[in-house]
Protein backbone atom coordinates (compact mmCIF):
# COMPACT_ATOMS: atom_id res chain seq x y z
CA UNK A 1 0.00 0.00 0.00
CA UNK A 2 1.41 3.38 -1.03
CA UNK A 3 0.61 6.92 0.01
CA UNK A 4 -0.77 9.84 -1.95
CA UNK A 5 -1.02 13.56 -1.32
CA UNK A 6 -4.01 15.23 -2.96
CA UNK A 7 -2.94 18.77 -3.83
CA UNK A 8 -5.73 21.25 -4.48
CA UNK A 9 -4.67 24.31 -6.49
CA UNK A 10 -6.08 27.34 -8.27
CA UNK A 11 -5.78 25.31 -11.47
CA UNK A 12 -7.13 21.87 -10.62
CA UNK A 13 -6.16 18.85 -8.54
CA UNK A 14 -2.76 17.13 -8.59
CA UNK A 15 -1.96 13.72 -7.09
CA UNK A 16 1.48 13.00 -5.68
CA UNK A 17 2.19 9.30 -5.08
CA UNK A 18 4.96 7.34 -3.38
CA UNK A 19 5.62 4.04 -1.68
CA UNK A 20 5.83 3.68 2.10
CA UNK A 21 9.37 5.07 2.17
CA UNK A 22 7.95 8.42 0.99
CA UNK A 23 11.25 9.55 -0.53
CA UNK A 24 10.59 9.40 -4.27
CA UNK A 25 7.44 11.06 -5.61
CA UNK A 26 5.59 11.17 -8.90
CA UNK A 27 3.11 13.85 -9.93
CA UNK A 28 -0.12 13.16 -11.80
CA UNK A 29 -2.70 15.62 -13.08
CA UNK A 30 -4.16 18.06 -13.25
CA UNK A 31 -7.64 16.69 -12.67
CA UNK A 32 -10.68 18.98 -12.59
CA UNK A 33 -9.08 21.49 -14.95
CA UNK A 34 -10.77 24.86 -14.87
CA UNK A 35 -11.75 24.45 -11.23
CA UNK A 36 -10.25 25.89 -8.07
CA UNK A 37 -9.89 22.97 -5.66
CA UNK A 38 -10.04 24.38 -2.14
CA UNK A 39 -9.81 20.92 -0.55
CA UNK A 40 -9.81 17.28 -1.64
CA UNK A 41 -9.65 13.95 0.16
CA UNK A 42 -10.07 10.23 -0.29
CA UNK A 43 -12.85 8.88 1.91
CA UNK A 44 -11.24 6.11 4.00
CA UNK A 45 -14.63 4.38 4.32
CA UNK A 46 -15.29 3.96 0.60
CA UNK A 47 -12.18 4.98 -1.35
CA UNK A 48 -14.10 7.73 -3.18
CA UNK A 49 -12.34 11.01 -3.93
CA UNK A 50 -14.26 14.14 -2.93
CA UNK A 51 -13.31 17.72 -3.72
CA UNK A 52 -14.62 21.13 -2.64
CA UNK A 53 -14.56 23.02 -5.93
CA UNK A 54 -15.24 26.53 -7.21
CA UNK A 55 -15.53 28.06 -10.67
CA UNK A 56 -16.22 31.64 -11.70
CA UNK A 57 -18.89 30.44 -14.15
CA UNK A 58 -20.40 27.36 -12.48
CA UNK A 59 -20.13 28.51 -8.88
CA UNK A 60 -19.43 26.58 -5.67
CA UNK A 61 -20.00 22.84 -5.57
CA UNK A 62 -18.35 19.46 -4.96
CA UNK A 63 -16.98 16.76 -7.24
CA UNK A 64 -16.52 13.06 -6.55
CA UNK A 65 -14.69 10.24 -8.30
CA UNK A 66 -15.05 6.50 -7.67
CA UNK A 67 -12.17 5.57 -10.01
CA UNK A 68 -9.23 7.51 -8.52
CA UNK A 69 -9.78 10.57 -10.67
CA UNK A 70 -10.39 9.02 -14.06
CA UNK A 71 -13.93 10.42 -14.15
CA UNK A 72 -15.76 12.93 -11.98
CA UNK A 73 -19.36 13.65 -11.07
CA UNK A 74 -20.41 17.16 -10.06
CA UNK A 75 -23.06 17.78 -7.41
CA UNK A 76 -25.95 19.95 -8.60
CA UNK A 77 -28.23 22.36 -6.85
CA UNK A 78 -26.22 23.27 -3.74
CA UNK A 79 -27.72 26.41 -2.27
CA UNK A 80 -29.00 28.15 0.82
CA UNK A 81 -32.67 28.74 1.71
CA UNK A 82 -34.05 31.92 0.18
CA UNK A 83 -35.55 32.94 3.51
CA UNK A 84 -32.08 32.96 5.10
CA UNK A 85 -31.05 35.94 2.97
CA UNK A 86 -27.71 34.21 2.37
CA UNK A 87 -26.06 33.23 -0.90
CA UNK A 88 -23.76 30.22 -1.25
CA UNK A 89 -20.40 31.61 -2.38
CA UNK A 90 -17.46 29.22 -1.93
CA UNK A 91 -16.92 25.54 -1.07
CA UNK A 92 -14.03 25.32 1.39
CA UNK A 93 -13.83 21.91 3.04
CA UNK A 94 -15.37 18.46 2.60
CA UNK A 95 -15.18 15.89 5.42
CA UNK A 96 -16.33 12.28 5.83
CA UNK A 97 -18.85 11.58 8.55
CA UNK A 98 -18.49 8.98 11.27
CA UNK A 99 -17.16 5.55 10.35
CA UNK A 100 -20.57 4.02 11.11
CA UNK A 101 -22.27 6.34 8.59
CA UNK A 102 -20.57 5.63 5.25
CA UNK A 103 -23.04 7.70 3.24
CA UNK A 104 -22.66 10.85 5.38
CA UNK A 105 -20.40 13.73 4.34
CA UNK A 106 -20.06 17.32 5.53
CA UNK A 107 -19.29 20.43 3.47
CA UNK A 108 -18.33 23.83 4.80
CA UNK A 109 -17.91 27.16 3.09
CA UNK A 110 -18.88 30.78 2.70
CA UNK A 111 -20.88 32.52 4.15
CA UNK A 112 -20.40 30.57 7.40
CA UNK A 113 -22.43 27.69 6.00
CA UNK A 114 -22.45 23.96 6.70
CA UNK A 115 -24.08 21.28 4.52
CA UNK A 116 -24.62 17.57 5.05
CA UNK A 117 -25.02 14.81 2.48
CA UNK A 118 -26.65 11.52 3.38
CA UNK A 119 -26.14 9.96 -0.07
CA UNK A 120 -22.33 10.02 -0.42
CA UNK A 121 -22.19 13.49 -1.94
CA UNK A 122 -24.90 13.27 -4.60
CA UNK A 123 -27.07 15.90 -2.88
CA UNK A 124 -26.47 18.36 -0.05
CA UNK A 125 -28.78 19.94 2.51
CA UNK A 126 -27.93 23.02 4.58
CA UNK A 127 -27.58 22.46 8.32
CA UNK A 128 -30.18 24.79 9.78
CA UNK A 129 -28.60 24.90 13.23
CA UNK A 130 -25.61 26.71 11.71
CA UNK A 131 -27.44 28.76 9.06
CA UNK A 132 -29.84 30.17 11.64
CA UNK A 133 -27.52 30.23 14.67
CA UNK A 134 -28.59 32.72 17.34
CA UNK A 135 -25.16 34.42 17.34
CA UNK A 136 -24.84 34.77 13.55
CA UNK A 137 -25.28 38.54 13.55
CA UNK A 138 -22.08 38.73 15.63
CA UNK A 139 -20.03 36.83 13.02
CA UNK A 140 -17.74 38.83 10.75
CA UNK A 141 -15.79 37.77 7.66
CA UNK A 142 -12.04 37.40 7.87
CA UNK A 143 -9.69 38.07 4.97
CA UNK A 144 -10.89 34.87 3.28
CA UNK A 145 -14.54 35.66 3.86
CA UNK A 146 -16.90 34.21 6.44
CA UNK A 147 -15.77 30.65 5.81
CA UNK A 148 -16.58 27.39 7.57
CA UNK A 149 -13.25 25.69 6.94
CA UNK A 150 -12.78 23.06 9.68
CA UNK A 151 -15.15 20.13 10.21
CA UNK A 152 -14.15 17.43 12.69
CA UNK A 153 -16.41 14.51 13.62
CA UNK A 154 -15.51 12.90 16.94
CA UNK A 155 -14.35 9.34 16.15
CA UNK A 156 -15.60 8.15 19.53
CA UNK A 157 -19.14 9.56 19.27
CA UNK A 158 -21.22 9.72 16.06
CA UNK A 159 -23.36 12.51 17.53
CA UNK A 160 -20.44 14.88 18.23
CA UNK A 161 -18.93 17.10 15.57
CA UNK A 162 -16.92 20.33 15.63
CA UNK A 163 -16.74 23.19 13.15
CA UNK A 164 -14.65 26.35 13.00
CA UNK A 165 -15.64 29.53 11.19
CA UNK A 166 -13.54 32.61 10.48
CA UNK A 167 -14.37 34.88 12.13
CA UNK A 168 -16.97 33.40 14.40
CA UNK A 169 -15.03 30.79 16.37
CA UNK A 170 -15.35 27.12 17.21
CA UNK A 171 -18.68 25.33 17.70
CA UNK A 172 -19.59 21.83 18.88
CA UNK A 173 -22.69 19.77 18.33
CA UNK A 174 -23.51 16.86 20.63
CA UNK A 175 -26.75 15.90 18.89
CA UNK A 176 -25.69 15.05 15.36
CA UNK A 177 -25.68 18.59 14.04
CA UNK A 178 -29.09 19.77 15.24
CA UNK A 179 -27.78 22.37 17.70
CA UNK A 180 -24.38 24.06 18.02
CA UNK A 181 -22.77 25.57 21.09
CA UNK A 182 -19.89 28.07 20.87
CA UNK A 183 -16.66 26.65 22.29
CA UNK A 184 -14.37 29.64 22.66
CA UNK A 185 -13.73 29.95 26.40
CA UNK A 186 -10.22 31.28 26.91
CA UNK A 187 -9.64 31.98 23.20
CA UNK A 188 -8.65 35.57 22.58
CA UNK A 189 -9.88 38.00 19.96
CA UNK A 190 -7.06 40.51 20.40
CA UNK A 191 -8.47 42.61 17.57
CA UNK A 192 -11.41 43.47 19.91
CA UNK A 193 -9.53 45.38 22.65
CA UNK A 194 -12.76 46.33 24.42
CA UNK A 195 -13.91 42.70 24.57
CA UNK A 196 -10.95 40.36 23.92
CA UNK A 197 -12.77 37.20 25.08
CA UNK A 198 -16.23 37.28 23.45
CA UNK A 199 -18.58 34.32 23.25
CA UNK A 200 -18.17 34.35 19.46
CA UNK A 201 -16.10 36.40 17.03
CA UNK A 202 -12.75 34.63 17.35
CA UNK A 203 -10.83 34.04 14.14
CA UNK A 204 -9.97 30.34 14.11
CA UNK A 205 -7.66 29.48 11.22
CA UNK A 206 -7.65 25.68 11.62
CA UNK A 207 -9.09 23.19 14.13
CA UNK A 208 -8.28 19.47 14.49
CA UNK A 209 -9.44 16.70 16.84
CA UNK A 210 -6.76 14.19 17.76
CA UNK A 211 -7.78 10.83 16.25
CA UNK A 212 -6.46 8.73 19.17
CA UNK A 213 -7.48 11.07 22.00
CA UNK A 214 -10.63 12.82 20.78
CA UNK A 215 -11.12 14.84 23.94
CA UNK A 216 -7.94 16.73 22.87
CA UNK A 217 -8.61 19.44 20.29
CA UNK A 218 -6.01 21.76 18.75
CA UNK A 219 -6.42 25.04 16.94
CA UNK A 220 -4.23 27.55 15.13
CA UNK A 221 -5.88 30.90 15.63
CA UNK A 222 -5.35 34.42 14.38
CA UNK A 223 -4.36 35.09 18.00
CA UNK A 224 -2.20 32.12 19.02
CA UNK A 225 -2.01 28.34 19.06
CA UNK A 226 -4.40 26.62 21.49
CA UNK A 227 -5.04 23.19 22.97
CA UNK A 228 -8.15 21.89 24.72
CA UNK A 229 -8.24 18.71 26.79
CA UNK A 230 -11.98 18.81 27.49
CA UNK A 231 -13.50 18.73 23.99
CA UNK A 232 -13.31 22.48 23.53
CA UNK A 233 -14.96 23.52 26.79
CA UNK A 234 -11.79 25.40 27.78
CA UNK A 235 -8.63 26.34 25.87
CA UNK A 236 -5.00 26.98 26.79
CA UNK A 237 -2.89 29.37 24.73
CA UNK A 238 0.46 27.86 23.72
CA UNK A 239 3.00 30.51 22.81
CA UNK A 240 5.93 32.39 24.25
CA UNK A 241 7.68 29.02 24.39
CA UNK A 242 9.67 28.77 21.17
CA UNK A 243 7.26 30.02 18.52
CA UNK A 244 8.34 33.25 16.78
CA UNK A 245 4.69 34.22 16.32
CA UNK A 246 1.26 33.03 17.40
CA UNK A 247 -0.17 33.93 13.99
CA UNK A 248 -0.41 31.26 11.30
CA UNK A 249 -2.84 29.14 9.34
CA UNK A 250 -2.10 25.40 8.99
CA UNK A 251 -1.94 22.71 11.65
CA UNK A 252 -0.97 19.03 11.60
CA UNK A 253 -0.94 16.28 14.25
CA UNK A 254 0.86 13.01 14.85
CA UNK A 255 -1.95 10.41 14.84
CA UNK A 256 -0.10 8.17 17.32
CA UNK A 257 1.14 10.86 19.70
CA UNK A 258 -1.46 13.23 21.18
CA UNK A 259 1.34 15.46 22.51
CA UNK A 260 2.81 16.14 19.05
CA UNK A 261 1.62 18.90 16.75
CA UNK A 262 3.04 21.01 13.90
CA UNK A 263 2.43 24.65 12.93
CA UNK A 264 3.88 27.12 10.43
CA UNK A 265 3.94 30.61 11.95
CA UNK A 266 3.74 33.79 9.91
CA UNK A 267 4.94 37.23 10.93
CA UNK A 268 1.45 38.52 11.50
CA UNK A 269 -1.84 39.63 10.00
CA UNK A 270 -0.24 42.57 8.19
CA UNK A 271 2.71 40.59 6.79
CA UNK A 272 1.66 37.04 6.01
CA UNK A 273 5.02 35.42 5.29
CA UNK A 274 7.14 33.02 7.32
CA UNK A 275 9.35 34.76 9.91
CA UNK A 276 13.03 35.50 9.46
CA UNK A 277 12.96 34.92 5.70
CA UNK A 278 12.79 31.15 5.92
CA UNK A 279 10.21 28.38 5.73
CA UNK A 280 9.98 27.44 9.39
CA UNK A 281 7.97 24.42 10.52
CA UNK A 282 7.65 24.07 14.28
CA UNK A 283 6.97 20.88 16.22
CA UNK A 284 5.94 20.25 19.79
CA UNK A 285 6.23 16.86 21.47
CA UNK A 286 5.12 18.00 24.92
CA UNK A 287 1.58 19.24 24.17
CA UNK A 288 2.75 22.77 23.42
CA UNK A 289 4.98 23.42 26.42
CA UNK A 290 7.87 23.93 24.01
CA UNK A 291 8.38 24.14 20.23
CA UNK A 292 11.39 23.31 18.05
CA UNK A 293 12.24 24.64 14.60
CA UNK A 294 12.56 21.99 11.88
CA UNK A 295 14.79 22.92 8.94
CA UNK A 296 16.56 19.86 7.49
CA UNK A 297 15.83 19.86 3.75
CA UNK A 298 13.78 23.07 3.77
CA UNK A 299 14.88 26.20 1.87
CA UNK A 300 17.04 28.45 3.99
CA UNK A 301 15.78 31.61 2.30
CA UNK A 302 12.08 31.77 1.59
CA UNK A 303 9.36 34.30 2.28
CA UNK A 304 6.76 31.58 2.10
CA UNK A 305 3.09 31.38 2.92
CA UNK A 306 0.97 28.32 3.56
CA UNK A 307 -2.82 28.40 3.58
CA UNK A 308 -5.05 26.88 6.25
CA UNK A 309 -5.54 23.61 4.30
CA UNK A 310 -1.90 23.46 3.24
CA UNK A 311 -0.66 20.95 5.83
CA UNK A 312 -1.53 17.30 6.41
CA UNK A 313 -0.30 14.05 7.97
CA UNK A 314 -0.56 10.37 7.16
CA UNK A 315 -1.26 7.36 9.38
CA UNK A 316 2.03 5.48 8.80
CA UNK A 317 4.72 4.79 11.39
CA UNK A 318 6.63 7.06 11.57
CA UNK A 319 4.06 9.64 10.58
CA UNK A 320 4.55 11.61 7.40
CA UNK A 321 3.96 15.37 7.43
CA UNK A 322 3.15 17.33 4.26
CA UNK A 323 3.22 21.05 3.44
CA UNK A 324 2.16 22.91 0.29
CA UNK A 325 3.20 26.52 -0.30
CA UNK A 326 1.39 29.18 -2.28
CA UNK A 327 4.48 29.35 -4.50
CA UNK A 328 3.77 25.80 -5.71
CA UNK A 329 6.12 23.52 -3.76
CA UNK A 330 5.13 20.44 -1.78
CA UNK A 331 7.46 19.34 1.01
CA UNK A 332 7.17 15.87 2.51
CA UNK A 333 8.71 14.51 5.69
CA UNK A 334 8.78 10.71 6.03
CA UNK A 335 9.99 10.81 9.63
CA UNK A 336 7.77 13.11 11.70
CA UNK A 337 9.49 16.30 10.56
CA UNK A 338 13.15 15.43 11.11
CA UNK A 339 13.92 15.52 7.36
CA UNK A 340 12.11 17.21 4.48
CA UNK A 341 12.03 16.37 0.76
CA UNK A 342 10.69 18.64 -1.97
CA UNK A 343 8.18 16.29 -3.55
CA UNK A 344 6.96 18.72 -6.22
CA UNK A 345 7.63 22.25 -7.39
CA UNK A 346 6.20 24.84 -9.79
CA UNK A 347 2.61 23.72 -9.26
CA UNK A 348 -0.12 26.37 -9.44
CA UNK A 349 -0.95 28.20 -6.22
CA UNK A 350 -1.54 25.48 -3.63
CA UNK A 351 -4.75 25.76 -1.63
CA UNK A 352 -4.73 22.38 0.15
CA UNK A 353 -2.83 19.17 0.76
CA UNK A 354 -4.38 15.98 2.11
CA UNK A 355 -2.55 12.67 2.64
CA UNK A 356 -4.29 9.35 2.08
CA UNK A 357 -3.67 5.68 1.36
CA UNK A 358 -3.26 4.81 -2.31
CA UNK A 359 -3.19 1.60 -4.28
Amino acid sequence: MGVAVLVGTRKGLFVLTSDETRREWSVEGPHLTGWEVFHALRDPRTGTLHAATNNWVYGATTHRSTDLGETWERAEGIGLPEESGLTWEKSWHVEPGHADEPETLWLGGTPGALFRSRDAGSTWEPVQGVIGHSTREQWNPGAGGLCCHSIQPDPSDPDRVYIAISAAGAFRSDDGGETWEPKNSGVAADFFPDNPFPEVGQCVHKLLVHPARPERVWQQNHCGVYRSDDRGDTWERLEGNGLPSGFGFPLALDPDDPDAAYVIPEEGAENRVTPNGRLGIYRTRDAGSSWELLTDGLPQQAWASVMREGMSFDRLDPAGIYVGTQSGSVFASPDEGDEWIEAARFLPTILSVEACEWS
